[in-house]
């Protein structure tokens, strides 16, 4: 996936805030999320309506809100990631309840987004993290391929699942990780991507071409989602 982290803060002395941080983070990986999409389009699995971009970029979303609450897990304490968690939903719902009404037209796409989120919440605490790495195990990558097949239409779903979990996730999440680091929320132990450019997102790069495209479970609180939408 040919997008690049070009990274560095516009002030580096002055206090970021964690809404900030959080409104970086999600315009982040809502452009990943569009790559990702683009990727499976340009694989020509079956997609026939904009409702299912909107939906498979649900699952994308989903799978990486999930995974920045795993691997802030042993750093920050659980009120306090719970905040954390709560907003990046928050300003991810933003993002599909504007796409999604573009779409669609007037309507509340939130609150089955929040549903949405909440459903895979519970699934993915069922599967494997790899904590040392930062990667999604085998079982969570196999539910995160299952959650997009359904999505599709019936022709491609038994070829799209060992592409979107062999080939398309670990492209798309070894970004994210970049994207975490540069926001601070994790460790950078590299050295690389700790910064943010001036415009605080990810540069696509358009110069080269696109190549084809045991913890607790965690859940979403609709009532606390939905105080400030």
């Amino acid at each position: 996936m040919r997008i690049r982290i070009k990274t560095k803060w516009s002030n580096k002395v002055r206090e970021v805030s964690v809404e900030e941080t959080v409104s970086v983070l999600a315009f982040n990986c809502w452009k990943i999320g569009m790559q990702t999409l683009l990727e499976i389009e340009n694989e020509n699995f079956q997609i026939d309506t904009q409702q299912q971009r909107i939906a498979i970029m649900e699952e994308v979303v989903a799978l990486l809100i999930h995974a920045l609450d795993r691997m802030v897990h042993e750093t920050i304490e659980d009120e306090d990631r719970a905040t954390l968690i709560q907003l990046y939903a928050q300003k991810m719902a933003d993002h599909v309840q504007d796409n999604a009404r573009d779409f669609s037209g007037n309507g509340d796409y939130r609150t089955p987004f929040y549903e949405k989120l909440n459903q895979r919440f519970v699934g993915y605490a069922e599967t494997k993290w790899n904590a040392e790495r930062n990667q999604a195990g085998f079982s969570m990558g196999r539910e995160f391929a299952n959650n997009v097949i359904n999505t599709l239409g019936t022709r491609d779903k038994k070829w799209a699942l060992d592409y979107l979990q062999q080939v398309l996730l670990p492209d798309f999440f070894s970004l994210y990780i970049k994207t975490v680091k540069s926001v601070g929320l994790i460790e950078d132990s590299t050295g690389e991507g700790n910064q943010l450019d001036s415009q605080h997102h990810l540069i696509t790069d358009k110069e080269e071409k696109l190549k084809k495209i045991e913890r607790s479970k965690y859940e979403v609180a609709d009532s606390d989602l939905t105080k400030s939408s």
